[in-house]
């Protein structure tokens, strides 16, 4: 027996003490330096990361897993957790960025064209080589997969390559974002929305009936582990989960004055280093922009999204600690073909999520809680492009 098993077994329930120390002190170190060069809302927005960063650890709450089960077993469940997300925030979220409570905010939004098509079904095709979404990237990474965190890396450089290209997927053929709660006023977007996610519901659980033989809710499992040993350490119901995240993002709207994002987090890690190496990124038309400009010139500590993703990241970490479960699900040996397909998944992931306006948060979570008609569009073409992905799987030895 190890000194690390003898000292966790005397506890009340294990922890990996390095882990979870390692991870509370580096969230107290950026914390502190986030308050000291910046406002207090962007600590308050790296303290809402890191929740986020626990709930999707604990709760498992991730995109390409669950959309691989349902094509392959037709078991629902983890698209049903989805649906759920997006029910509650579309709720919370539309009345504060349509208006109705004014908190001066803005929803996400984007334009219906090739970019929008083409960027998201590439999406969905590198999260199934590459394992993870956007949020699921950062938190196995988190947990100290280190196949996660190949693919995190080549995110990154697939974003910053998506960012300087930006403005020639912009210059193709689109129409105008078309946003519900403007043209057909917030609740009757509201309603419209939950009849669609109504909708789907019945249709995954009318899919799940026919290949498995039976339905269900299967969001509150129970667990052997119970009170707050269970929300400390886990496992959380995908209904704990959903609930969170979808509190989290309006949170997120209501202090940020927008919804979560993430992949501009990427592109702006990808671009900071481009710079350090010699690279002239601010001559390019995107980086060029106000906005893009001035998150280049600052701290990557002042951006919202940047502080966000590095809570969401530490806030796994922690998580995994406290559950003594880092590493525990990163492969043991890995092959020559699992790398390349992380290398190629990540580059994709980064890629599409950056010319199609995001990823499964920024464009499909935050988008539908936005009633922008674009977040539908990125789903069917992200699932299409999964859907390929998925059977391609095999091809890289990565099972299915």
């Amino acid at each position: 027996m190890t000194a690390t098993t003898h000292s966790t077994a005397k506890l009340a329930w294990p922890i990996d003490r390095f882990v979870t120390t390692t991870a509370a002190l580096m969230l107290l170190v950026l914390g502190w330096l986030i308050y000291i060069e910046t406002a207090p809302f962007l600590l308050a927005l790296f303290v809402i990361g890191t929740v986020m960063g626990i709930a999707l650890f604990h709760g498992s709450l991730g995109f390409t897993g669950a959309w691989r089960n349902f094509v392959l077993t037709g078991k629902a469940t983890g698209m049903r957790a989805q649906l759920l997300m997006l029910a509650v925030a579309t709720v919370l979220i539309v009345p504060l960025v349509s208006g109705v409570i004014d908190v001066g905010a803005s929803g996400t939004s984007a334009p219906l064209g090739v970019s929008l098509v083409v960027g998201s079904f590439i999406f969905g095709f590198g999260m199934q080589l590459g394992g993870a979404c956007g949020s699921g990237t950062l938190f196995t990474a988190g947990s100290g997969n280190t196949r996660m965190v190949i693919t995190l890396m080549f995110f990154i450089l697939g974003a910053f390559i998506g960012s300087m290209h930006h403005m020639w997927w912009m210059n193709l053929p689109a129409a105008p974002a078309v946003i519900l709660h403007q043209s057909l006023g917030p609740w009757l977007a509201i309603i419209v929305q939950l009849a669609v996610i109504a909708f789907l519901w019945w249709f995954f659980g009318r899919r799940e009936k026919k290949m498995t033989g039976s339905t269900g809710w299967g969001l509150t499992a129970k667990s052997d582990v119970t009170g707050i040993r269970r929300i400390i350490s886990g496992p959380w119901p995908l209904l704990w989960a959903a609930l969170v995240l979808a509190v989290g993002n309006m949170l997120t709207v209501i202090i940020s004055g927008s919804p979560w994002g993430i992949t501009f987090a990427y592109a702006l890690w990808g671009a900071k280093v481009a710079q350090a190496v010699g690279i002239d990124v601010a001559a390019n038309a995107y980086w060029s922009t106000n906005f893009a400009s001035m998150a280049l010139s600052d701290s990557v500590l002042v951006n919202v999204n940047s502080v966000m993703a590095i809570g969401v990241l530490l806030g796994a970490m922690l998580a995994t600690g406290l559950a003594n479960r880092f590493k525990k699900a990163c492969p043991p040996n890995l092959a020559w073909k699992s790398v390349a397909a992380a290398i190629i998944g990540g580059l994709l992931m980064g890629y599409g999520g950056r010319v199609g306006f995001g990823c499964n948060i920024g464009a499909l979570f935050s988008g539908v809680a936005s009633a922008s008609l674009h977040a539908w569009v990125w789903f069917a073409f992200a699932f299409a492009g999964s859907y390929l992905g998925i059977k391609v799987r095999p091809m890289f030895g990565l099972p299915n």
